[in-house]
């Protein structure tokens, strides 16, 4: 149970990071070599930090931003390792509107 609080910790430490764009922190949680589908490589596999990075250096999003990570599930692999998958919601708003996106993620 003290693993699966903590790695569920860590991960919404991640998507905070995300949120506010610190990237040191991001940096800090994510392995150099890690691999990721992500709905921004639009089904493709990402290698390393360098395309998330990018989104990094574009700066901060404008205008408010809630994220929520909704049915986390942790299943843990071995004794270091784990998979964290869980729904993600982002609630933004700018001077179009107000929008909610969701998609699914493991870590």
């Amino acid at each position: 149970v003290q693993d699966h609080d903590e790695l569920l910790q860590l991960s919404q430490q991640l998507l905070d990071a995300i949120a506010v764009n610190d990237w040191a922190v991001y940096e800090r949680l994510c392995a150099t070599d890690l691999t990721a589908f992500e709905p921004e490589a639009r089904g493709q596999r990402v290698a390393g930090l360098d395309f998330h990075r990018f989104y990094f250096d574009l700066g901060p999003v404008q205008g408010a931003r809630c994220t929520t990570m909704v049915d986390p599930q942790v299943r843990m692999l071995g004794e270091d390792a784990a998979l964290v998958t869980y729904i993600r919601l982002v609630q933004s708003s700018s001077d179009q509107g107000t929008v909610t996106s969701r998609c699914e993620e493991s870590r």
